[in-house]
């Protein structure tokens, strides 16, 4: 079944309920991606459960600062009902946590840590799994938590695995501190590639990954589908250059590349740095930081207010793996993009045929296009820029829901491995949501 076959005005997923399993992240490009996979199954006519779960050991599910926090910053998943759940501090010695999870981290292995947490993390009580016709997991290491979904029926699971994780992995072991024998990359891969393949469909955000996974794991099925994530809006005046970053690895060192070597040479410009990387530089740099700290503007509650006053959009991209959602957020500006070729990782797009965005690898360029950017943000309106149009065309959530709805369809009736029980009467699940309430359970 193909969403284009529907009758007139019928959703292609009226009456199915999506599960999006997803790590309880909040300000990160990652989190974009799942808030719009649930508005994406809502415009398809989904009934959808968000299950966040936590990427550390807390007091008790649902409770301790991480959750607090993850709370505070996650209103915008449009969830019909919301799931928590987590490994807890005792579970690091009521179980075998600390040898099997805990010791491998300390050598490195994020991989390993991750899925021993969610092997401990127990479906909530009030979760009707008989009621869920597809989950939608997002990352490798949620899976253990999705296979126990499917204990006793067969649901079809989709995986968005947004990058490689061992990637991201080796970048944060560069600057972290762990004990030897150090874990290597192709150990965490084969972890992460033992879970990728227990998914009925990957799915892939970034082309290079998608070919990838395409050679790495050849007998599993791959799609290519380019997420959506709200657009921005600018304001009609803005004249400061803005850069907008969340606290890891990979924007740490583009942040530190753009304040040693591109700042000093552009000092007459208004720049502002929005996002908690500004706590990241502090951690890790705290001279750099204090020499900088009047560019930093911190973690905003609406990104709209970061873009209010933006002419000119940064993206000094040093590192990086899996599709940069930063990027897709300043294509849907449609203001005057300055950035390195490597924000456009995976887009199968040639950055310099958009004749708002100037592409520089160089310090010296890019604090030189800089200093020129006046001239670049009087050649075309916002609303109808390239970068705008591109947006519009390939990020927008009416392609993404219609991409998602053609996947689950197939998924749901075609696949024999996976079929649906038929005659399942769906039980009410006793989970509630309230805007600025949520439900957490164990």
């Amino acid at each position: 079944m193909s969403v284009h076959q529907l009758p007139p005005g019928r959703a292609a997923l009226s009456g199915k309920t999506v599960a999006v399993v997803h790590p309880a992240w909040h300000s990160c490009g990652t989190h974009q991606v799942i808030a719009s996979q649930i508005k994406a199954y809502k415009k398809l006519g989904a009934r959808v459960l968000s299950i966040a779960l936590m990427d550390d050991v807390t007091p008790s599910i649902g409770h301790g600062g991480r959750w607090k926090n993850y709370r505070l910053h996650s209103g915008d998943l449009a969830a019909d009902e919301r799931y928590e759940s987590s490994a807890t501090i005792a579970d690091l010695f009521k179980t075998t946590l600390l040898k099997d999870g805990w010791w491998p981290l300390i050598h490195g292995d994020h991989a390993t840590w991750l899925v021993e947490l969610v092997k401990r993390a127990p479906l909530p009580k009030a979760l009707d799994t008989g009621a869920i016709d597809l989950i939608h997991a997002n990352h490798f290491f949620v899976m253990p938590f999705v296979e126990r979904m499917r204990e006793s029926r067969r649901i079809p699971v989709v995986l968005d695995t947004h990058d490689i994780q061992a990637r991201q992995y080796e970048l944060r072991n560069r600057a972290a501190f762990s004990l030897p024998p150090h874990v290597r990359y192709n150990s965490m891969l084969a972890i992460e590639l033992e879970w990728v393949e227990r998914a009925d469909l990957c799915i892939h955000l970034n082309s290079e990954e998608y070919a990838t996974f395409g050679q790495l794991l050849p007998q599993s099925r791959h799609e290519l589908i380019y997420p959506s994530i709200a657009p921005v809006a600018p304001g009609p005046n803005g004249d400061r250059a803005i850069f907008v970053a969340g606290d890891n690895a990979a924007n740490y060192i583009s942040v530190r590349w753009f304040l040693k070597y591109i700042v000093p040479h552009a000092p007459e410009m208004s720049i502002s740095i929005f996002g908690d990387i500004a706590d990241g530089v502090k951690r890790r740099d705290r001279r750099l930081y204090e020499q900088h700290r009047n560019l930093f503007r911190g973690r905003i509650a609406d990104i709209d207010s970061a873009y209010a006053d933006a002419g000119l959009i940064l993206l000094p991209t040093r590192e990086g793996h899996g599709l940069s959602i930063k990027t897709v957020e300043a294509l849907s500006s449609g203001l005057p993009v300055i950035a390195t070729s490597k924000a456009f990782r995976g887009m199968e797009i040639d950055p310099s045929q958009l004749r708002n965005v100037f592409i520089a690898d160089d310090a010296s360029e890019f604090a030189a296009a800089m200093l020129q950017s006046r001239a670049m943000s009087g050649r075309c309106d916002p609303t109808t820029s390239d970068t705008r149009a591109l947006y519009e065309e390939r990020y927008s959530l009416e392609r993404f829901a219609r991409r998602l709805g053609d996947v689950a369809c197939k998924l749901m009736v075609n696949d024999p491995r996976t079929p649906l029980d038929a005659g399942y009467r769906k039980t009410a699940t006793g989970a509630w949501t309230e805007s600025g309430r949520h439900l957490f359970s164990g």
